[in-house]
């Protein structure tokens, strides 16, 4: 899918230093209390130049591992930092979601990804997309990419490395029953709206929520963290790598390290 011309949702000068630095404080601090953010290894992404960030993705279209780890890297880097998070263009238009381009969020597309990797600067992208986000509460220890390798052609075309993020706590912040993938077909959602999913859960404060279309209050799950180090796709697969190696071996990696995070947790929410 490319980026539509013109879009505002995909402009670059909308992220605002002056307004992130405002906002910062306060926000990081209500967030830490209530998710009670464990964010590590920040230390582990390069501290200039562009990169790219995949995480997975957890707790429907409001997702808080995303929130906290904006926050956490415009602490870590300071808000001069180039960092863009790329998000599907629904979330971007849910009502008051429009700050969400001060921070630098962007609308999913390899246009827009590339205009901010050319920039310089570190985009957040997670290839899981609506499919992963609105997984079963039951798989929440799973990475769900759904054989999606878009990622790793945006890494080779402009030559950055990949840095995995991975997150747990989101999928516990309600009850995700299913993604709803055959009443997404049967509505035609994917050809009207580019959703694969209509999603059904158990979420404040509307008890049952269908689609999470204006979302929902997320429980005060612990949302834990871990970025792990640098991954050279042409380094280590050499100067022409195999898409189908390279997806088992970062997803794998992944999955190692959300396998750990899943064992540190005792009860859900309380982590």
């Amino acid at each position: 899918m490319r980026g539509r011309p013109g879009s505002d949702l995909g402009d670059l000068h909308q992220r605002d230093p002056d307004y992130i630095r405002g906002t910062l404080p306060w926000i990081w601090l209500a967030a830490s209390f209530y998710f009670r953010a464990d964010i590590r290894g920040l230390d582990l992404v390069p501290e200039q130049g562009p990169v790219l960030l995949v995480g997975n993705h957890s707790g429907g279209n409001l997702t808080p591992d995303t929130l906290l780890f904006t926050l956490a890297f415009t602490t870590h880097f300071g808000v001069e930092r180039r960092f863009y998070q790329l998000a599907h263009s629904l979330v971007l238009r849910m009502p008051g979601m429009g700050m969400l381009r001060k921070y630098g969020t962007l609308e999913a597309s390899p246009d827009n990804a590339d205009r901010a990797l050319k920039a310089g600067g570190a985009v957040l992208v997670y290839p899981g997309g609506d499919w992963e986000v609105h997984r079963p509460s039951w798989h929440s220890g799973e990475i769900e990419f759904a054989g999606r390798k878009g990622f790793l052609e945006l890494a080779l075309r402009n030559e950055v490395p990949i840095v995995p993020v991975v997150s747990i706590g989101g999928q516990e912040t309600a009850l995700f029953l299913t993604r709803g993938e055959g009443l997404a077909r049967l509505l035609q959602l994917d050809r009207l709206l580019r959703l694969k999913v209509l999603p059904i859960s158990l979420a404040l404060p509307w008890g049952l929520n269908i689609g999470d279309f204006t979302s929902h209050l997320p429980l005060p799950s612990k949302i834990t963290t871990q970025v792990l180090p640098p991954i050279d796709l042409k380094q280590r697969f050499g100067p022409r790598p195999d898409p189908e190696e390279c997806y088992e071996f970062v997803t794998r990696v992944m999955q190692r390290q959300l396998d750990e995070l899943a064992g540190e947790r005792r009860l859900p929410l309380v982590g």
